[in-house]
């Protein structure tokens, strides 16, 4: 399997590349995230490399980054996503941004991507959700207003590890901290955005 080129380009297009190593012409398909960043033809480009397999075909999809890789290995494991669609995901939306947009439920904002329609959205929505949960956790934060406010971090984290999504996490917040007033302890936040909860 190729997990990884570096050469010469030879020809780029929207939609695939052609990478020249030791004489050798590899034609990769990309997303447009990635054939943004591309030098002009005859410099030389390294990508992070899918190797997709099947009985009749043998396809190289490239990423500049190993997260936008990474997120395509897991759009590729949702039930009727193929690697093309996977390709036109992250052409339309960062893998940051898909992160957040899965973790804050928005099939509206994955609806308009072409190709997904509501039964698509709601698989990569649940499917995507347990595989990202450790991304989603580190990444997703209280907006500078919230932590100007004094809320405590770990409170909003704890709120979104029970399954809360940032929205709601931060208007339970808000809710405590008026009843509260600024800088609580964090047991007693946790318990008020609990109480507060809709």
């Amino acid at each position: 399997m190729i997990g990884y080129l570096e050469g010469t380009l030879r020809h780029k297009t929207p939609e695939y590349i052609i990478i020249d190593t030791h004489g050798v012409g590899y034609q990769v398909h990309i997303p447009l995230s990635t054939f943004y960043e591309l030098p002009d033809p005859g410099k030389t480009v390294s990508l992070n490399i899918h190797t997709h397999v099947r009985e009749d075909t043998l396809q190289l999809f490239g990423f500049r980054t190993a997260a936008e890789k990474e997120m395509f290995l897991h759009l590729i494991t949702v039930n009727g996503v193929g690697p093309r669609l996977a390709v036109g995901i992250l052409s339309r939306i960062s893998s940051d941004e898909l992160t957040q947009v899965v973790f804050q439920n928005d099939q509206p904002r994955l609806r308009k991507i072409p190709g997904v329609g509501k039964k698509i959205a709601d698989r990569l929505l649940l499917e995507l959700r347990d595989r990202l949960k450790v991304k989603g956790e580190r990444e997703v934060e209280p907006s500078a207003a919230l932590q100007a406010a004094g809320a405590c971090s770990d409170a909003f984290s704890a709120l979104v590890n029970l399954g809360y999504r940032s929205v709601e996490a931060e208007k339970m917040l808000k809710k405590a901290l008026v009843e509260l007033g600024e800088d609580p302890p964090l047991e007693k936040l946790l318990k008020e955005a609990l109480r507060v909860s809709p």
